[in-house]
């Protein structure tokens, strides 16, 4: 029997999902969580061969939720509306064995459920198409400086942070924009946003 923690937000996909797998002969789910802390609770206690976690849920995303899960022996399952490349590229690191949309067929999701147990990898064909091409052209300290402007702060205070000097943040921030071909600070969060890059 292939024991399941299912973690998503929305009551109602949680009670249809928990309903379908359960009518697979070879499955029962034996865990629901709400959000991403409760599914990694339920699973270092429940210890389920299988987690399908949605990405976008409170107090810690699906891919926060993988990225602590990693190497506790329960394979990783995110099932969600986005296909967005940077939240693929984030979960692969984390070690998710299967990618799914949600718009994917039941009967896809106990057979992938199935497949990943035996080991194998199941990605949804769209995110494969475009995973190649869309890495996050930012270096790591450009990243830093693009999420300090998204939480907020202003030039002075990035400098302050990163112990550097202003005249440096507004060259990374012009070489933020320049990579990312936008105009403003507004624009370059909210297309890092769209592509899934920030943590």
């Amino acid at each position: 029997m292939i024991k399941i923690v299912i973690a998503e937000d929305q009551r109602m996909v949680l009670g249809a999902l928990g309903s379908l797998l359960n009518l697979e002969e070879d499955m029962e789910v034996i865990g629901k969580a709400s959000n991403g802390k409760e599914a990694i609770s339920l699973v270092q206690t429940l210890k389920p061969d299988v987690c399908i976690m949605d990405i976008e849920m409170p107090e810690k995303s699906g891919l926060e939720a993988a990225e602590e899960l990693k190497g506790m022996g329960c394979k990783v399952i995110i099932l969600t509306t986005f296909a967005r490349s940077g939240y693929f590229q984030r979960a692969l690191k984390a070690g998710v064995r299967g990618y799914l949309l949600k718009d994917s067929p039941s009967e896809e999701l106990a057979s992938s459920i199935r497949n990943v147990v035996e080991g194998k990898r199941i990605y949804a064909p769209e995110l494969m198409d475009d995973v190649y091409g869309e890495e996050n052209p930012l270096t790591d300290r450009e990243k830093e400086v693009l999420e300090l402007i998204a939480d907020g702060k202003n030039t002075r205070e990035i400098a302050d942070q990163l112990s550097i000097k202003t005249g440096t943040v507004r060259n990374y921030i012009s070489a933020i924009l320049d990579k990312l071909e936008v105009t403003n600070r507004i624009e370059a969060i909210t297309q890092s946003k769209e592509k899934g890059w920030f943590k």
